[in-house]
């Protein structure tokens, strides 16, 4: 019985909810260790990202007889440059931008409250059912609307503060790049044999699979984030710059992104002029067509092999436990299970299939 997968399974269950449990017990002795992980944690993922983007462009390098050194040098010059001139062109108006937001909040919220009373007096026309709809969902909007500023608030000063810990990506970005290579020589060394041979493999699908990820959902958010803010100008929708760019950061979380990034946007538009509201929803529905039709199918292709109801359930699943961050990082996460999975499925099989031709 010891030799069935689904036995072996259970207890494989068993054990890491036994190991939970006794970290859930123990976790003061872990709280020096938990500080350092999250400390470590954006600066080590943005690293990563980098890591994905600027590989390609140092193997080119490389590929040129430049030696290792010349290529980083030369990659992190030019991602330097990038980021300058990233900043120089966009910076104050995102920044002016920003300002006449927060500046502005209250007078928002001020007309936000003249329409919900608006709306609210006219209650006594309808009937009692639609009366108590009316309320509940009001109630929503104008708690929305009155956390709104704070939020944004608060937004701001956490990027600020994170600001502070990216200076550490450099660093990972540059350990990375110089010594990716010594990573999977040095977790197959544990092995031997056909298990060495599995290791490599696997390592290197996962690898497929972060870097397809990452570079495909990362050039889809560029793409929809322009796209957003070609349809806000046209409109001539009030923040029109910050709100694609939030457009574009949110497109990182599949399905949900871009209901997610048109909540802000429909909110100002109706401040602005109530009919730009449907200009706004007309661009995110025009920018969702067209990325998830011909943008998506064409950059990120069938690579991570998942299904759109699995995609969904994942989401909302990680949501629930990790919050935003479950929700960002649930589809890569998935991927890299599957991805072992499938290899030790795979790895199984072969097994299997030796033992029955050494029977036969």
């Amino acid at each position: 019985m010891t030799n069935k997968l689904w036995f072996q399974t259970g207890i494989g269950i068993l054990l890491t909810m036994l190991i939970i449990f006794m970290f859930q017990e123990i976790r003061e002795v872990f709280n020096p260790l938990v500080i350092v992980a999250k400390t470590i944690f954006l600066p080590l993922l943005l690293g990563g990202v980098l890591f994905y983007l600027t590989r390609p462009l140092m193997k080119s390098l490389e590929s040129k007889k430049l030696p290792r050194w010349a290529s980083l040098t030369t990659v992190l010059i030019i991602l330097g440059l990038v980021f300058w001139l990233i900043y120089a062109i966009i910076g104050p108006v995102v920044n002016s931008q920003v300002s006449s937001l927060i500046h502005n909040t209250p007078q928002m919220v001020k007309e936000s409250e003249k329409a919900l009373d608006y709306v609210l007096n006219q209650k006594d026309r309808l009937p009692p059912v639609a009366v108590e709809s009316l309320e509940n969902a009001t109630g929503r909007l104008n708690e929305f609307v009155m956390g709104f500023g704070t939020w944004l608030i608060g937004f701001i000063q956490g990027l600020i503060q994170g600001l502070f810990l990216i200076i550490l990506v450099p660093f990972f970005l540059v350990y990375m790049l110089k010594d990716h290579e010594k990573f999977v020589p040095f977790v197959s060394g544990f092995f031997s044999g056909e298990r060495k041979t599995w290791v490599k493999k696997t390592l290197h699908d996962l690898d497929v699979t972060l870097r397809s990820y990452i570079q495909g959902q990362l050039l889809v958010s560029f793409l929809v984030g322009v796209m957003l803010l070609i349809g806000y100008l046209i409109i001539r929708l009030d923040y029109a710059l910050l709100l694609a760019l939030f457009g574009m950061v949110t497109n990182v979380i599949p399905f949900l992104g871009p209901y997610i990034a048109v909540v802000p946007a429909i909110l100002i538009a109706l401040l602005q002029e109530p009919q730009m509201a449907l200009y706004v929803a007309i661009i995110m529905l025009i920018a969702q067509q067209i990325e998830s039709n011909f943008i998506s199918p064409n950059v990120m292709g069938k690579a991570l092999h998942i299904h759109p109801l699995t995609v969904i359930t994942v989401i909302l699943a990680a949501g629930n436990i990790a919050g935003i961050w479950g929700i960002i990082l649930a589809i890569p996460t998935y991927a890299v299970i599957k991805t072992i999975l499938s290899n030790l499925y795979q790895k199984r099989t072969e097994i299997r299939n030796a033992a029955a031709k050494e029977v036969d």
